[in-house]
């Protein structure tokens, strides 16, 4: 038992290690924010605060398009490997360690690694960790994180006592020992729109960038239930974090339903309703819409999935002609003794009859 104190004390002081990096940028960045804010407004304006935690939240967001961009390009080239994926699945379907061979075949053949589209989603994690521990602990004032927040305790205590509409950003709807105030009123108010927003999040995910087979069977039970659970862990667990936590949720909802929109718009799922209205606006401006697939695919592949082909001029028709002297062939054969032998073959230059002719 003491053996496993002692692991679990020794992960956690690993990974405060890791996180505390995230801790310095977070905290640096507010405490940036707040003093540009406070050339034109009152530095412990609960007002002051405010905008510096959205505009936070902003920058944060920012910074990691580039991130979700990666994880869209990735999405978008497993997606375009789904018919050669279903292809493999009914050949291999009884052998699965002939199909595990194949399908990681194909991902080196394509350049493509399932893994890519995960990796950027396990980046913004530590990140938002780090945004949500910084600004709760400021809040409240107590164990406070981050390098430039601990180093001025006075901006501590603005942050943890500045007042917005009567409320304090380090005041929570629970409990309530003075009675029911303004705290509670706006901490009600932003905890409804955190919720409703979230709701209204996933029901147009689900509507609109959704095929009609993950909306029926099981996965489909998980999507519906999932569209009421969330909201509802928002609406209880809102009533215990610090108004200035729930500003940063609020920001981040409102944030994440912009890009939401405009990715379905722009870059929705194949065989959904979006999908359909989008190749329909392609093809009224003229564009094709598989063509501009297979370059969205392409960006998130480590080289072209088909070798360049090469020409040496082209026919009376106009048409290319492909280059075979002087090419290298390969092929591995097995011999009797089950050895696999290489053999290659050069094809020589020869010259064309007409210059055979003046010779």
């Amino acid at each position: 038992m003491l053996t496993l104190m002692d692991i679990g004390e020794s992960l956690g002081r690993i990974g405060s290690a890791i996180m505390q990096p995230l801790y310095w940028a977070v905290s640096g960045i507010i405490v940036f924010f707040h003093d540009l804010l406070a050339f034109f407004l009152n530095p412990d304006s609960g007002l002051t605060w405010t905008l510096s935690i959205v505009l936070l939240t902003v920058f944060i967001r920012l910074i990691m398009m580039p991130l979700y961009a990666k994880q869209l390009n990735s999405s978008r080239a497993m997606q375009a490997l789904q018919p050669k994926l279903e292809v493999l699945q009914k050949k291999y379907g009884s052998d699965r360690e002939k199909l595990g061979q194949e399908t990681m075949k194909l991902y080196q053949e394509e350049g493509v690694n399932p893994a890519s589209s995960c990796a950027p989603l396990l980046i913004q994690l530590p990140i938002f960790f780090a945004l949500f521990r910084v600004l709760s602990s400021a809040s409240t004032g107590q164990n406070v994180h981050g390098y430039w927040l601990q180093r001025d305790p006075e901006l501590v205590h603005s942050l943890s006592h500045a007042n917005i509409f009567g409320a304090q950003l380090s005041g929570t709807f629970l409990p309530i020992n003075n009675g029911f105030g303004a705290t509670q009123i706006l901490a009600t108010i932003l905890i409804i729109l955190m919720t409703v927003l979230m709701f209204f999040q996933q029901l147009h995910m689900l509507k609109r960038n959704m095929p009609p087979s993950a909306l029926t069977g099981p996965m489909a039970q998980q999507q519906k239930m999932m569209l009421y659970l969330f909201p509802a862990m928002y609406l209880f667990t809102g009533l215990a974090i610090p108004i200035g936590v729930l500003v940063y949720w609020l920001t981040t909802n409102l944030w994440t339903m912009a890009q939401q929109y405009f990715i379905i718009r722009n870059y929705p799922t194949p065989g959904t309703p979006a999908y359909v209205e989008w190749e329909d606006r392609m093809r009224e401006q003229g564009k094709d819409p598989r063509a501009i697939e297979e370059r969205r695919a392409n960006k998130a592949r480590k080289h072209a999935a088909s070798a360049p082909v090469v020409t040496s001029g082209s026919d009376t028709a106009g048409h290319a002609v492909v280059a075979r002297q002087h090419s290298t062939r390969q092929t591995v054969r097995s011999s009797s003794g089950e050895r696999q032998v290489v053999v290659r073959r050069t094809q020589p230059v020869h010259q064309t009859r007409s210059a055979r002719k003046k010779k």
